[in-house]
């Protein structure tokens, strides 16, 4: 073991007993290289949150910048500076109506929480509706929200008043009443296995929060910035949200989240209670650099354009007899194989070989592809080939 990795587990706290402790040396492009020596394809992308790959030049090139004017300076929401000011401006411009301001944060779990406080502050109810398989990270407040109660039970007592329906059951709208203030949805469910909406769900979901004044919330923490194509993954579905809560990909692997509403629904965070909502490092000039680069080349490039066609490669590559079904849209796939001890097995066969992929938050029998949408198609092909490999070889030792 390396004094790196040795260290590791005796001074950093774990998030599971089964960390790999994989020493990283650098990470360029869509490789991670570690002190082995050795280059690994990743398909994992930070867990959707490297958009661009790592170490782009361009995102690298804002972060030095800015870094060369100043860092913190004020509590979040006092001071004009130009990049926060900036990416609020971008995204306000790349919405649909009535999305317009943007309140900037440090996480998506940040992002949930100030959502629900708006949610709440604007309608004055108290009741919030979550989603059975939910997943919005991990803070008192967002860890209410999931749907999984083996997450949640060392932790209660929660928030009360939340109540679950089931994603994509129409029968389980009625749940949501007059009583609701927000509703809480990812627009794909992430943790259970990247979960698409059917038959319209989305609108559907909509229209019975306008009719009974509860606000839509979307959690779009995982598919925003471009990986299902388009910057936001509901504009594949028909619908605007009330409230749009965003993170991980926004600056390309530097920490950051955001909500976004109305300018009317946000002025009201602002007063009765004034600091309805405070941040010291929310709006931070490095990460909201960072983000401006991330648009600017989302924006002005073709990789959006490219998502559905590496989509299809992938699908088209990962045909086998125990591959029994590939959920998800874009660049958010979850493939699911016969059980989770398998596809462990077979995440770590791909590392051995030199391919990182990842496995699915609650529902570990898939295995997550959710690569920097820089990823080429010689990449994919030569990654796939890789899990096909894999595949075999553990099938033959079950």
């Amino acid at each position: 073991m390396g004094k790196l990795k040795e260290d590791f587990f005796n001074y950093q706290a774990k998030t599971t007993l089964y960390a790999s402790g994989f020493e990283v040396d650098k990470a360029v492009g869509n490789y991670i290289y570690g002190k082995d020596g050795r280059a690994y394809l990743d398909f994992v992308a930070g867990v959707s949150a490297n958009t661009l790959g790592h170490s782009h030049p361009k995102v690298i090139q804002a972060i030095k910048d800015q870094a060369d004017k100043y860092l913190h300076v004020m509590v979040y929401g006092e001071y004009a500076l130009e990049k926060p000011v900036q990416i609020c401006k971008m995204l306000s411009e790349n919405v649909p109506y009535p999305l317009h301001t943007t309140y900037l944060v440090n996480s998506g779990t940040e992002a949930i929480e100030a959502s629900m406080k708006l949610a709440k502050r604007y309608t004055g109810r108290q009741e919030i509706i979550s989603f059975v398989d939910a997943y919005h990270g991990n803070s008192q407040g967002s860890l209410s929200l999931a749907g999984r109660d083996t997450n949640k039970k060392p932790f209660e007592p929660l928030l009360p008043q939340i109540k679950f329906i089931n994603f994509n059951k129409e029968e389980d709208l009625c749940q949501i009443t007059e009583k609701t203030a927000g509703v809480v949805v990812e627009t794909i469910q992430g943790a259970a296995g990247f979960i698409t909406p059917e038959n319209n769900y989305l609108k559907k979901l909509k229209d019975r929060c306008e009719e009974v004044g509860a606000l839509l919330i979307l959690d779009e923490i995982q598919p925003g910035f471009g990986r299902t194509g388009k910057l936001f993954a509901f504009q594949w579905y028909d619908i605007v949200p009330d409230i749009l809560a965003m993170g991980k990909g926004m600056a390309g692997g530097v920490p950051i989240g955001a909500f976004m509403a109305s300018a009317e629904m946000m002025d009201t965070l602002a007063d009765h209670p004034k600091l309805g909502h405070v941040t010291t490092f929310g709006g931070n000039p490095i990460p909201a650099a960072a983000a401006c680069a991330v648009m600017e080349e989302l924006l002005t490039t073709d990789l959006m354009e490219q998502v559905h066609y590496k989509e299809k490669l992938y699908r088209d590559h990962l045909i086998h007899n125990e591959i029994i079904s590939i959920n998800g849209r874009g660049l958010m796939l979850a493939v699911q194989l016969r059980s989770p001890d398998f596809s462990l097995k077979v995440a770590e066969r791909c590392m051995k070989k030199g391919l990182i992929v990842f496995w699915q938050f609650y529902r570990n029998e898939f295995l997550r592809i959710s690569p920097p949408l820089t990823i080429t198609p010689e990449e994919i092909k030569k990654g796939c080939d890789i899990i096909l490999e894999s595949i075999d070889e553990i099938a033959k030792e079950f």
